[in-house]
C-alpha cells in the first residue's frame, strides 16, 4: 500500500509542472494539420496518456470543422484560434459530449469573447489539475472558490476533466499493485 501512495505522491508532484498556454502564447502563424496535432499532442500528453486515449487525428479535426465546433481552415493551414479550440476540446471530449462542448464554446465565447474563455479555461484546468495534484500528495491546495456565474460550467467541467485523471491515475496503481502483491 505505501507504494501507491508513494507513486501517486510521486504523480502529483510531476503535475505541478503542467501548464497551458494562454492565448498570446500560442503560434501566431498558421500551421498545417499534421503541425497542429504534433503540437496538440506535446502540450497534453502529461494529462491524457494518447495510448489510453487517442488525442486528435485528422479525422477528428474534420469532424470538428463539420460539426461547426471550430472554422474551416483557409487554404489548409489552421491558426492559434483553432490550436486554442482543439486544446479545449481534446481536454473536454474526455467527460463531455460533442454537443455539449459546442454549446458551452459557443456560449462562453458569446460571453467573454473567444481570448478571454480560452485563457479561463486553461487557468481553470491548471487550477484543477494542480488541486489534485496536491490531493495526491496529501497535501491541501489553497485558492480562490469564487466562481462567476458564467464559468461555473468551465470550473465543473475541468474539475471533472482533474478528478478523471486522478481516478485513472489511482485505479492503474491499485491495479499494478494487486499484480504484483502475493495471493492469499
Amino acid at each position: 500500500m505505501n507504494t501507491i501512495k508513494t507513486d501517486l505522491a510521486s504523480w502529483g508532484s510531476e503535475l505541478e509542472k503542467f501548464h497551458l498556454p494562454r492565448w498570446e502564447a500560442l503560434p501566431d502563424f498558421n500551421l498545417y494539420m499534421d503541425q497542429v496535432i504534433q503540437l496538440i499532442d506535446q502540450y497534453l500528453s502529461q494529462v491524457i496518456q494518447p495510448e489510453k486515449h487517442t488525442l486528435l487525428t485528422p479525422s477528428m479535426v474534420n469532424n470538428y470543422v463539420k460539426l461547426g465546433l471550430i472554422p474551416a481552415p483557409q487554404k489548409k493551414r489552421y491558426t492559434r484560434k483553432h490550436v486554442a479550440f482543439l486544446i479545449a476540446i481534446t481536454m473536454l471530449k474526455q467527460i463531455l459530449t460533442i454537443p455539449e462542448i459546442k454549446d458551452g464554446i459557443i456560449f462562453q465565447g458569446k460571453t467573454s469573447g473567444i481570448q478571454e474563455a480560452y485563457n479561463i479555461f486553461c487557468q481553470e484546468q491548471e487550477q484543477a489539475i494542480y488541486r489534485i495534484g496536491a490531493h495526491a500528495q496529501s497535501q491541501s491546495y489553497n485558492e480562490s472558490t469564487e466562481t462567476v456565474v458564467e464559468f461555473i460550467a468551465v470550473r465543473a467541467a475541468t474539475s471533472a476533466f482533474a478528478m478523471k485523471m486522478l481516478a485513472e491515475k489511482t485505479i492503474a496503481l491499485e491495479t499494478t499493485y494487486l499484480k504484483e502483491a502475493p495471493h492469499e
